[in-house]
């Protein structure tokens, strides 16, 4: 909630970018040989942790504004990042192009979900830092 007389603040495009792109963690795990030591299990929770982690610490934190859209759009990123690499580097042994476009959707809207739930703790963060 914003103050009556304070204005709104925009969203951290630069934060957006730069959260966003943890989506490309997973893919390059996968190709340094994590997953065999880890498991593909293992590599999935050792690459979401890591990017919910930094999430939260970085907009409950540092104070970023909005931090519920910035995050949410960031898991936008992060999807459509994940969801590309998946398809392209064939890291999901996706054999026909309409698989492909349905990993991408559930992977932006699965990676959007997650983003926005991490900003609901980042603001819990920020409120508690405050006051």
């Amino acid at each position: 909630m914003c103050a009556p007389n304070r204005p709104r603040r925009g969203l951290a495009w630069p934060v957006v970018a730069g959260l966003g792109s943890l989506g490309l963690l997973w893919p390059v795990l996968r190709l340094a040989g994590f997953e065999s030591v880890a498991g593909g299990f293992g590599t999935a929770l050792a690459a979401y942790g890591a990017t919910l982690v930094v999430w939260v610490a970085v907009a409950g934190l540092g104070g970023v504004p909005r931090p519920v859209a910035t995050l949410a759009l960031a898991g936008v990123v992060h999807g459509a990042l994940l969801g590309t690499c998946t398809v392209v580097l064939d890291l999901g042994h996706v054999d026909r192009f309409g698989e492909g476009a349905l990993v991408l959707v559930v992977e932006v809207g699965r990676s959007a979900g997650l983003g926005a739930l991490a900003g609901l703790l980042a603001e819990q963060v920020q409120a508690r830092r405050r006051g």
